[in-house]
């Protein structure tokens, strides 16, 4: 992964986008050497939250076992409120 600078990103943000865009490039931001962002092109970061989602799924699967509950996703969701 390229490393930019976040002063650098200002002058060459165009540039960087067109690199994630087109070449898939990812590029991570740093700040006095610290590493805090990164700059992916968009199918990564969707990948990212799916990934995400299935792993909080998992999680809320085995809770609910372990209350003795074998729910559907929709019900689990329901039952946590976030779905009516």
């Amino acid at each position: 992964m390229n490393e930019i600078s976040t002063s650098d990103i200002r002058k060459d943000l165009s540039d960087a986008i067109n690199r994630v865009l087109y070449s898939k490039e990812r590029i991570t931001l740093n700040r006095h050497g610290k590493k805090v962002a990164a700059l992916v092109p968009v199918e990564d970061a969707e990948l990212l939250e799916i990934l995400e989602e299935e792993s909080d799924l998992r999680a809320a699967r085995a809770a609910m076992r372990e209350k003795g509950k074998n729910l559907t996703w929709k019900q689990m969701k329901r039952e946590l409120g976030i779905e009516k």
